[in-house]
């Protein structure tokens, strides 16, 4: 069975959930370890007043006894702790209720307009609780049991913010990837790159006096990965794309690229690709460049996949735009939600976990089993083969 998952829930709901089915059994899971990358997922300066309100905890409510992994789907439950001011606005239940917060002028980029359109709502609100980036907190959630799967096989991912408001790093070769992990988890915005860090902070501040939002660039490096993870046989089994689409589906995302990225269109072909070369201690092809972003023909190719993508500024202002009233067509200031003014940071956690869930279902499909001794069995069986070939 492949691995998948559904998520459930709005913005002020009761709460959210997801069901992850399609992991082995024998895999030792927390709440603790989940609960450490919601964290990461509501830091970084920018975020707005919600993050002072949430602080995500998970239940595990199911597939999981003892610590260990049965093999069945688990379920995730993320409560929403500020339901309580929203019960009646939000309620499951039918009734005359006085609504105060109803939606009828839709925010410039946000899924508002083109929802209500499509679902045929006439109060936006029955489309921005689902749209809003909430909802990546049990994707988080999800991708946090992936990550675990991954770390048994010796996967790293590590995530860093690399531009903010047009406010650049400078610096021109990456750390090894732990110490990415180690400097990025210690800066308010995630950047490596402290002088850099300094300048992003500062705007940020600049404009959010003004009512304004920024948006930002961010990197996911992917390391210790075995060559041969996905598939150059059909379209929706190519792993750059599965990753890209996971990476796009973040709300904000508005463009990925691997590697050199679009980069390549400005170079001859003698200085885009990667030569390869053999190792003849250690029995592996590899390469002196990663310009393909570990990724060729829709496959691993045993060097780390490096994702960059980019991010545009949050849709709610608190200097609102021109917009449209539903009912009246009249002319107005879009509406207003508690929003932040930079969530570039926390963009860059929620890819890695997204990230992490679509390389656990590719190493999964390749060497799948109902437990994990077995899918560890079919990894050293494949690098042995790796080894002689």
């Amino acid at each position: 069975m492949s691995l998948r998952y559904l998520t459930a829930g709005e913005s002020h709901g009761p709460g959210l959930t997801a069901i992850l089915e399609g992991l082995p059994s024998g895999l030792s899971v927390t709440v603790d370890l989940i609960n450490e990358q919601l964290a990461r997922r509501q830091m970084g300066y920018g975020r707005g007043g919600r993050m002072k309100i949430e602080t995500d905890k998970v239940e595990i409510t199911a597939g999981v006894r003892h610590g260990m992994t049965l093999g069945s789907p688990i379920a995730l439950w993320v409560a929403n702790r500020d339901w309580k001011n929203w019960a009646e606005e939000m309620s499951v239940a039918p009734g005359d209720f006085n609504l105060k917060r109803q939606v009828t002028s839709p925010r410039p980029g946000h899924a508002d307009l083109a929802g209500g359109l499509k679902y045929d709502h006439r109060d936006l609100r029955n489309i921005l609780e689902r749209a809003s980036a909430r909802e990546t907190t049990v994707r988080v959630a999800v991708g946090a049991i992936c990550r675990r799967l991954m770390t048994e096989f010796g996967v790293k991912i590590a995530g860093h913010v690399t531009t903010i408001g047009g406010v650049d790093t400078t610096l021109s070769e990456l750390p090894p990837p732990d110490e990415i992990a180690k400097r990025s988890e210690a800066d308010p915005v995630r950047c490596i790159d402290p002088e850099a860090s300094k300048r992003m902070i500062a705007k940020i501040d600049e404009v959010k006096k003004k009512g304004d939002t920024v948006g930002g660039i961010f990197e996911v490096i992917i390391s210790n990965l075995p060559p041969g993870l996905g598939s150059h046989v059909q379209w929706d089994s190519k792993l750059d794309g599965r990753l890209a689409q996971a990476i796009l589906s973040i709300q904000a995302i508005k463009g990925v690229e691997f590697g050199a990225g679009f980069g390549e269109g400005r170079r001859p072909g003698s200085e885009a690709h990667d030569e390869i070369f053999y190792d003849d201690q250690n029995r592996r092809f590899y390469r002196k460049t990663n310009r393909a972003g570990g990724l060729e023909g829709g496959m691993t190719n045993g060097e780390p996949i490096i994702i960059r993508a980019v991010m545009k500024p949050i849709s709610t202002l608190y200097r609102p735009l021109h917009s449209v009233d539903i009912e009246t067509k009249k002319e107005l200031s879009a509406s207003v939600e508690r929003s932040d003014t930079c969530a570039v940071p926390a963009a860059s956690v929620i890819a890695e976990n997204v990230a992490a869930f679509e390389i656990a279902r590719a190493f999964l499909e390749k060497f799948g089993g109902d437990s994990l001794r077995e899918v560890r069995r079919n990894y050293e069986g494949y690098l042995e083969q790796v080894r002689n070939y």
